[in-house]
């Protein structure tokens, strides 16, 4: 018996056309894989879609390719990830669920875990991912009891003893909060390709199936997937659909239109993902100087073209100190900094603050409408 095992899809996360149709094209060619290679199950350890609200194009496109699956008899099991799990409740995942193309297997019954069998007898369970680690207070409370036979368990969180130097700054967990006794760890949240034994069984972090910022473009070139057996041989599937050019310029004593002339000369990027890297202080002038509109019809016959400008300055701001995060980033630090130990509290906050504006309802009295609520949950005044 094999399986697969796919995490942090996060289907419709580019803004970039391009970046997001290749999103697709890996989700579906790793099925398509799957499928050749007569995988009993597939396991997606949370973050399938970006948000918990994508678009109907994307919804429509993703439960094409999980109809694959069905059509050959081939099981999908899911948990929500920080991505697709909402506070509300709301989430495209219940709907591909009451479809029949995948089946969500954090069941909760008297505190306790519930497994779900698959036809192969193999029980799997897991815990959902919540954003800025509201997880982790389910791993302390809850029951989870493996049964006889083949046991996999889901996670989407990071562990603080596999997460590399630069992604400590999420809120992770210590490997003792994983339940014992199972055989595979199927874990998500972190993207790295990693897998480690653990008791007497595996942990596994298969990577995103396509890279999800310039960063990981820059890191890992490509997403991929595990196929597993049930030995816990491990074979790792690369999903290399484009070759990635990558550049990288210092900007150091030189002028805007030296800059410039750098980028125009670069060559290796028909076709390709073409990552430009800038970094440095100018001498003279200002990084708004360099002309993008005319350097992007040069390079129209790369696939993609992404910059990275976030250390590139001039003297004028040298001074300046500016972190570039993600709201995600921020979300994390804020919870961790109120260190929330209230699990409901915690939920309740982020509920509020996901609330969306009434009809015909003024910016203003939406803010202070949602204001109010936060003041009445937590009992404090906010200025």
């Amino acid at each position: 018996m094999k399986f697969a095992h796919l995490a942090d899809c996060h289907i419709g996360g580019w803004k970039e056309e391009s970046l997001k149709k290749l999103t697709i094209e890996a989700f579906e060619q790793a099925i398509d894989i799957c499928i050749k290679e007569n995988t009993a199950f597939v396991l997606i350890s949370g973050d399938l879609f970006n948000t918990s609200l994508p678009n109907i194009d994307i919804i429509k496109e993703t439960a094409h390719i999980l109809n694959k699956l069905k059509e050959e008899d081939i099981s999908c099991y899911i948990i929500p990830g920080s991505h697709d799990f909402s506070p509300s409740g709301k989430t495209m995942l219940d709907v591909l669920e009451k479809s029949g193309l995948v089946d969500n297997v954090m069941k909760i019954q008297d505190n306790q875990l519930i497994s779900t069998t698959d036809k192969t007898n193999t029980k799997i369970t897991g815990i959902f991912g919540l954003r800025g680690g509201l997880d982790n207070l389910y791993y302390k409370n809850l029951k989870v009891k493996p049964e006889s036979g083949f046991n996999i368990f889901m996670f989407h969180c990071g562990i603080n003893e596999l997460v590399p130097k630069s992604l400590q700054k999420y809120l992770n967990f210590p490997m003792d909060y994983l339940p014992k006794n199972f055989n595979y760890y199927a874990g998500g949240h972190i993207h790295i390709i990693k897998e480690l034994n653990f008791e007497n069984g595996k942990i596994v972090y298969p990577g995103p199936i396509f890279p999800n910022s310039f960063s990981e473009i820059e890191d890992l070139n490509h997403g991929g997937f595990y196929i597993v057996d049930d030995k816990l041989n491990t074979k790792y599937i690369p999903l290399n659909l484009k070759e990635v050019s990558k550049v990288k310029i210092n900007a150091n004593n030189k002028t805007p239109e030296q800059v410039e002339e750098e980028i125009s000369n670069i060559e290796d990027f028909k076709d390709k993902i073409l990552l430009i890297r800038i970094e440095g202080t100018l001498k003279t002038g200002k990084p708004t100087e360099i002309n993008w509109k005319h350097l992007m019809k040069k390079f129209s016959s790369a696939y993609a073209i992404l910059k990275n400008t976030a250390k590139f300055t001039s003297k004028e701001f040298e001074s300046y100190d500016i972190e570039v995060e993600t709201a995600e980033d921020v979300e994390e630090k804020i919870i961790s900094a109120q260190k929330l130990s209230n699990k409901e509290l915690g939920e309740k906050l982020l509920n509020l603050l996901d609330k969306e504006k009434d009809e015909g309802e003024k910016n203003i009295d939406f803010e202070n409408r949602v204001i109010k609520d936060i003041q009445k949950e937590l009992k404090i005044i906010l200025k």
